[in-house]
């Protein structure tokens, strides 16, 4: 998202208003588009719903110990910073900019893209 205008999207007042699973991942909806946001230690990441491998409900995995997403499908890997697949497949997981600010956590989208959110 680079160069691009950004538009934000609040999906909670704090992160103690998502609805967290015991892996530390949920799923939250902005407009029609499913989100995975993630919690790893103190930082929060937000990435595609589905692995982009096999369409693996990314929220259905884990963090390993290096702190990358494993989709629970193939046990692939993706950097929740990046999004690079770091197990060597050579796949990408999409990552959305994620901010907390004192007015909530927003999630940021590519202006270009906004209105796919509503579709």
């Amino acid at each position: 998202m680079e160069g691009e205008k950004i538009k934000w999207h609040k999906i909670a007042e704090n992160s103690n208003d998502i609805n967290w699973q015991s892996n530390g991942l949920a799923v939250v909806e902005v407009g029609a588009r499913k989100v995975t946001v993630v919690k790893a230690g103190n930082e929060l990441f937000a990435c595609a719903h589905k692995c982009p491998h096999a369409s693996g409900i990314m929220a259905d995995g884990f963090i390993d110990a290096l702190g990358n997403i494993v989709c629970p499908v193939h046990r692939y890997k993706f950097s929740l910073k990046n999004g690079r697949n770091v197990s060597g497949e050579g796949y990408y997981l999409k990552t959305y900019p994620l901010q907390e600010r004192e007015a909530g956590i927003f999630i940021g989208f590519a202006e270009s893209n906004w209105l796919d959110i509503f579709k």
